[in-house]
């Protein structure tokens, strides 16, 4: 997983678990892009504590994923969505291969609607 994707999942999922303090550092890293000394100078902490801070953080919702499995989970449920998409758009398509080839791609949307709603 891209490094900046993995960490905006993570902390979309898991960043109310977080105090209210790292919360607000990990957001001027991550999504205000403010640089380590800019975020230390504003705050009043040095860079290192800034540097720091992030990478606890950075564990602490890894942490969370290892235990929970929510970021992995709705990856997998985006991808079967993504399929029974494509298999119904192939479905809906003009020449789309007849009965057998309908009833076919009707089969696997069912077991793919099947292993999502296992997922949860």
């Amino acid at each position: 997983m891209d490094k900046i994707y993995e960490q905006t999942m993570l902390y979309d999922f898991y960043g109310e678990l977080l105090t209210e303090h790292q919360r607000s550092v990990y957001e001027d890293a991550l999504y205000r892009d403010m640089s380590l000394g800019e975020i230390a100078q504003e705050r009043g902490i040095s860079r290192q504590g800034v540097h720091d801070l992030i990478r606890r953080c950075d564990r602490i919702l890894q942490e969370y994923e290892n235990k929970l499995h929510l970021v992995e989970r709705f990856d997998r449920a985006k991808k079967t969505v993504a399929e029974i998409e494509q298999l119904t758009g192939e479905a809906e398509s003009p020449g789309g291969g007849g009965y057998d080839r309908m009833k076919e791609q009707l089969q696997a949307v069912r077991r793919l609607a099947l292993e999502l709603l296992k997922e949860f």
